[in-house]
């Protein structure tokens, strides 16, 4: 049975349950694919206390939780998600287009865009994560390494801050952040759980580029290295001196 809310205007609409979320939800994606449109929904895990599993997902839905600017929306959006409101989302260069089930029989349509990494924060990346190899695999592996996670969480770190962070809903709602902004950054979280590459994308880094300037970098680090070794090489007459040779 649908609870009852107020909106923003003051008017008072009909509060789905989880039940009916899903239900609409269902519908319209079977719909949608009926007619050849493919639909990405977000699934969160039925049996994990967290929404994310990884470190990526759950660091960037702790990212979120500790800014005042969002705490008052953030729990309906986390309810949303459980309900797989979220029924198509998909991470582009600087933005993420969604589509959640809200209230009405229409589900509406969120557009977050998230500003690029500054030059400043390129260069911490570079210098804390090309110049070491360890860290280079880790990451490219989809481990996290622990001595990058300052990097992101630091001030002016690599995560986005709400200055940095764009929405607009098409839903009548006149908060600064809706719920169904709020479930959709909460995907964003569950969607870097799949593929954390997709963090990079959505700060306006092209992955493949990414991973060829690391490994430029590794290339060129070794090749510092073996040249630093090379200057210790003996010179002939030195060995002939070492060894006794006249």
């Amino acid at each position: 049975m649908s609870r009852y809310g107020r909106s923003s205007r003051y008017e008072y609409y009909s509060q789905p349950t989880s039940y009916e979320l899903r239900s609409r939800g269902e519908e319209y994606i079977r719909k949608q694919r009926a007619k050849g449109i493919d639909m990405h929904p977000v699934h969160a895990r039925s049996n994990s206390r967290n929404i994310c599993d990884s470190w990526w997902g759950i660091s960037w839905c702790r990212n979120l939780e500790r800014y005042a600017d969002y705490a008052n929306r953030l729990a309906r959006g986390r309810s949303y998600v459980r309900a797989d409101a979220i029924l198509d989302l998909q991470i582009e260069p600087g933005e993420v287009n969604a589509t959640v089930q809200g209230s009405s029989s229409r589900p509406y349509q969120i557009r977050i865009t998230i500003d690029p990494l500054s030059a400043g924060q390129l260069k911490k990346l570079e210098d804390t994560c090309f110049n070491k190899v360890k860290n280079l695999d880790e990451l490219l592996g989809g481990k996290f390494p622990e001595d990058l996670k300052a990097v992101f969480f630091d001030r002016d770190g690599l995560f986005p801050t709400p200055r940095e962070i764009h929405f607009h809903c098409s839903c009548p709602d006149w908060a600064s952040m809706c719920k169904h902004v709020a479930a959709v950054m909460y995907g964003i979280g569950l969607r870097l759980d799949e593929d954390p590459m997709g963090f990079f994308v959505l700060r306006g880094l092209d992955p493949d580029k990414f991973i060829a300037r690391a490994v430029e970098s590794r290339v060129s680090l070794m090749l510092k290295n073996a040249k630093k070794k090379s200057t210790r090489i003996i010179d002939d007459q030195d060995v002939d001196a070492l060894f006794g040779v006249f």
